[in-house]
């Protein structure tokens, strides 16, 4: 399987709180919710299209909470099928037990577990927020496939997905639309470290 991230963005790369206010406010965060003014139906028959690539969800122990709270009380949602029906795994060193079935538990060495979850058949390993667990992933060459829907708000603080001091990492263009409701969504493909050069012309001999 192809480990797929998919992030929520702000213009100034705030991933922390997408959904609402209550979502995530953890060290002070405020701003919560900031996404859900552009996510539009066409936003939603977009995501609806990435979930039918996936064969299995990998969290962070946060968002899975949120998760496992919500969604098997969506049924009706037309995202619900997926997500509560296919596997699901939880990377947390705090959880020793997990109620939305069927999930398994990731603890000890996470990175080699999510390395022995890429040699399976299937399509994708799909990562929804998690934005912890994905720069980790990220950094350990683990990650395959970026999709950031960028919302055009500046947040003005919380977690970002690349922070200061996080690894680098060089990304492939795949493909780029805007959204009716004002969404930029980029898919990148990851592509190593990244190159550097010298702008301008090339030095005299």
């Amino acid at each position: 399987m192809k480990v797929t991230v998919q992030e929520f963005l702000s213009l100034d790369g705030v991933s922390q709180g997408p959904g609402s206010p209550e979502e995530d406010t953890s060290d002070g965060f405020t701003q919560g919710g900031w996404f859900v003014p552009y996510a539009d139906e066409e936003f939603e028959r977009l995501v609806g299209s990435w979930l039918g690539e996936a064969d299995g969800f990998l969290f962070g122990r946060r968002t899975y909470e949120n998760f496992a709270r919500d969604w098997p009380k969506m049924t009706d949602h037309p995202n619900a099928g997926p997500l509560n029906g296919l596997p699901k795994y939880v990377a947390t060193h705090t959880l020793t037990r997990a109620d939305w079935n069927p999930t398994t538990i990731l603890s000890g060495d996470v990175h080699a577990q999510v390395a022995e979850l890429k040699q399976r058949p299937g399509r994708e390993l799909q990562i929804h927020g998690s934005a912890r667990l994905a720069q980790s992933l990220l950094a350990a060459g683990l990650i395959d496939t970026l999709r950031l829907a960028i919302a055009p708000v500046v947040v003005g603080q919380g977690r970002r997905l690349f922070p200061d001091g996080g690894a680098p990492a060089g990304l492939r263009p795949v493909s780029h639309r805007m959204t009716a409701g004002g969404l930029s969504v980029h898919v990148f493909e990851a592509a190593g470290l990244p190159q550097y050069g010298t702008y301008g012309a090339a030095p005299q001999p």
